[in-house]
């Protein structure tokens, strides 16, 4: 029990002495970052997905009898 307690008051003192949190300016400019960097591989996967429904369909068609 003795280790437990030991480690939650180095955690606590790390997290409020060491580390450097961002300030809102920098919190607003990764969010951004971040959206535009998830809506970008978005589309990217949605128009590989578009081509190969697209190319898989046209040989299916191929070979339909």
């Amino acid at each position: 029990m003795n280790k437990l307690t030991a480690y939650l008051k180095d955690s606590y003192k790390e997290l409020v002495e060491k580390v450097t949190w961002p300030n809102w300016e920098q919190l607003q400019q990764s969010t951004m970052i971040v959206l535009g960097a998830t809506i970008f591989i978005t589309a990217i996967v949605g128009v590989m997905d578009f081509v190969a429904n697209g190319s898989l369909k046209f040989i299916y068609s191929l070979f339909k009898q």
